[in-house]
């Protein structure tokens, strides 16, 4: 009984997500996303606001990191969809991010 608990604990863990990957993606996307946008409300702006703003971006930023990543790096991680690890990874703009997932609240 005891070999079948532990092969049925190996087959699960072969069939999930990479930790590190995952993180990389969902913190590349995330970024990505974020400063895309928060980008445009700065350029908005007043031009003597615009440092306060990006400061109140990036501590907004932060904090959503902080709230926020571990939740997306597990759900990645369950999901093991490796060809969007790799896209969310490899994205270098906003569109090439929502590309790969879009966003859940698309305008």
């Amino acid at each position: 009984m005891r070999a079948v608990t532990v092969l049925l604990i190996c087959l699960a863990a072969c069939h999930q997500g990479d930790p590190d990957r995952c993180e990389a993606a969902v913190r590349n996307y995330g970024t990505l996303l974020f400063w895309h946008d928060a980008d445009i409300t700065i350029e908005k702006a007043p031009v003597e606001k615009r440092d306060e703003l990006r400061k109140q971006k990036l501590s907004e930023f932060t904090a959503r990191m902080d709230n926020g990543l571990q939740t997306l790096v597990t759900q990645c991680i369950s999901a093991n969809d490796k060809d969007t690890i790799e896209c969310m990874i490899a994205a270098k703009t906003a569109d090439e991010a929502e590309k790969c997932a879009p966003r859940a609240n698309a305008k």
